[in-house]
């Protein structure tokens, strides 16, 4: 069974990225500018008339929600299509930069769609006349990659299907499953991901080989993601950061975001430090001077021995160590639709140390800044921004509560930097939803926070108490039952 991958070019996952960014009101307007531009550019070049009409429709279209042909449609509303919510920023939403709707267009792309099909087909008949099962899989396989170009989902999975129950090779069923699930991606429907995932792990634990297990990982990573799983999405990301692969998924920049953020809401202080702080796949985007180099040279290491990578490091020749190699160009090849654009992970990084070394005020001004670059940008982030930025809140709020029995409300506030009436509503929705063990006593005149930390023996014991009763009550029930049964047989 070999290695290489198959039917993994479609579809095209950064058009779904396109058609969120016309839709998002966060976006600026150049970018939405852009992404039309690339939308209709790719739907031309690839003959995606499915799509095309599937977007741009003046009745259906997903993106013209008050659309050209409205007027000419007697009071009709717009239909908008349930398994659009996963591709637009939201339900509501509507393109500020309306995809124009040619119909000569249309026409166009649709008869050079049949005659496509048509060379499809007559090269399946001449397959099975002439030739073995081998061909005829490959005109199969075809006829589902083509479906996948051109943006027909419910045709696309069908053909997979078909190809997936026709062959033998399980690397082969793997990559089917796994073109699924990207069409599920594209279109934003989750459970249809969740199904396939579920079945390429089946899959995979079956026999699958260790290229396959690795891009797995990032799927399943990335699907958990879309689903608030962030505990655990983080594991599986960072893991895929050292082999990452699956560039049919999503850039390595784009890896890299996922598995800082998700491993930075989630993950325990002493994890946080060993996989996201200090770890050189992290450091090599994330880190600045010397930290970085060590990082792309392979130097510096998270494991044993890495005091003695940096001391061959400094030894090395000058010329070795100023070779810097750009880690979000690697796997990349002349089957990506798009060169990666340039990103600014500084405040990924300012948010990462300023959390991990106490410095709140900074913490505050990266999450604002990662919220309006990475959180409100992303296709896969939008939906749980507000979630996102919460839980970071409780996060900083819950690392300084712990070091201290009393605080200050006004000092509190000073190093988070904001004011003391914002402090004390943000910190009484966590107090009153149980996050946090403290209370606010605002009646002497200047305010302290007093935590309250847990007993953990003494909570130990009570939940023992507790399931111990749980299970008394449990076994008289049983004896109850037991006896009744008695007595009627008796």
């Amino acid at each position: 069974m070999g290695s290489d991958p198959q039917y993994a070019k479609w579809p095209l996952l950064p058009l779904a990225q396109h058609v969120f960014t016309l839709t998002n009101s966060y976006a600026a307007r150049p970018a939405q500018q852009a992404a039309a531009k690339n939308l209709q550019d790719a739907i031309t070049e690839h003959k995606m008339a499915p799509l095309y009409r599937y977007l741009a429709h003046p009745i259906e279209g997903i993106l013209n929600a008050v659309g050209e042909g409205a007027a000419s449609a007697a009071g009709k509303p717009p239909s908008r299509k349930s398994s659009a919510v996963g591709m637009i920023a939201a339900r509501s939403a509507s393109s500020s930069i309306p995809m124009a709707w040619d119909e000569a267009l249309y026409q166009s792309l649709q008869a050079d769609n049949d005659r496509e099909l048509e060379e499809i087909q007559k090269e399946e008949d001449e397959a099975v006349e002439k030739a073995g099962e081998t061909e005829i899989q490959a005109a199969r396989g075809k006829r589902a990659e083509f479906w996948a170009r051109v943006g027909d989902k419910e045709k696309a999975i069908a053909a997979y299907e078909d190809v997936f129950e026709k062959t033998g090779i399980l690397g082969t069923k793997i990559d089917l499953v796994l073109a699924i699930i990207r069409m599920g991606l594209f279109y934003g429907d989750k459970q249809l991901v969740k199904k396939h995932v579920e079945r390429a792990k089946t899959l995979v634990e079956g026999g699958g080989d260790w290229d396959r297990r690795n891009r797995l990982k990032a799927y399943e990573g990335l699907y958990l993601l879309t689903v608030r799983s962030y505990n655990l999405a983080a594991p599986l990301l960072l893991d895929s950061l050292s082999t990452f692969t699956s560039y049919e998924l999503c850039t390595y920049s784009n890896l890299v975001v996922y598995a800082v953020l998700a491993g930075s809401v989630s993950l325990k202080r002493v994890d946080f430090k060993s996989k996201v702080v200090d770890a050189p796949e992290i450091k090599a985007i994330l880190g600045d001077g010397e930290d970085k180099l060590l990082a792309l040279s392979g130097a510096l290491s998270a494991g044993p021995g890495a005091d003695v990578g940096a001391q061959d490091a400094g030894s090395a020749p000058a010329a070795a160590r100023t070779t810097v190699v750009n880690l979000t160009t690697l796997g990349s090849s002349i089957d990506q639709p798009e060169a990666e654009m340039a990103v600014d992970f500084s405040p990924l990084a300012q948010l990462v140390s300023s959390l991990y070394n106490g410095r709140y005020k900074l913490f505050f001004q990266a999450l604002a800044l990662v919220e309006e670059q990475f959180l409100t940008q992303d296709r896969y982030l939008h939906e749980h921004k507000n979630w996102f930025v919460r839980e970071m809140r409780l996060r900083a709020y819950q690392q300084l509560l712990q070091s201290y029995r009393v605080v200050g409300l006004d000092s509190m506030a000073n190093d988070f930097g904001v004011t003391v009436d914002f402090l004390d509503r943000d910190l009484a929705k966590f107090i009153a939803a149980g996050r946090i063990p403290c209370t606010i006593d605002r009646v002497t005149g200047r305010g302290v926070i007093e935590t309250n930390r847990p007993d953990d023996k003494n909570k130990q014991y009570q939940d023992v108490v507790r399931q111990g009763d749980q299970l008394i009550t449990k076994l008289q029930k049983y004896g109850q039952a037991v006896r009744l049964r008695g007595s009627e047989r008796a």
